[in-house]
């Protein structure tokens, strides 16, 4: 019923820039909060940045002044801005959407890959 596909993950120097998109279609009524997370070889997922329907973000501490979360509400859209990128942040970033219609709903992209060099 909802479908989220990931992109702009890619091979980056330490100190450079991403930037991910999450692209939304299906039968979505209300989104009351979109979140990216990652997950890198042998450690757990881990959630990176949420942004509510009202607007309100938050950030894991250890991306806080590097990583911006915004959305596209007409375009059903989800960034994340990565500035300032280190090796610590490779991983696998899966955008994370939920939804509250009379229950709690959670969609999961396929993920995109973002590697950092040192």
């Amino acid at each position: 019923q909802v479908q989220l596909v990931e992109s702009g993950g890619g091979l980056v120097q330490a100190g450079g820039s991403l930037r991910l998109s999450c692209a939304t279609s299906g039968n979505i009524f209300s989104i009351n909060v979109m979140r990216w997370y990652r997950q890198s070889p042998g450690q757990q997922r881990e959630l990176v940045a949420g942004i509510t329907s009202g607007g309100a973000t938050n950030y894991v501490d250890s991306v806080k002044g590097r990583f911006t979360i915004s959305r596209d509400n007409a375009k059903g859209t989800l960034y994340l801005q990565m500035n300032s990128l280190n090796p610590e942040d490779t991983a696998v970033y899966y955008c994370n959407v939920g939804i509250l219609r009379g229950r709690w709903y959670e969609y999961w992209g396929q993920g995109t890959q973002v590697t950092v060099s040192s």
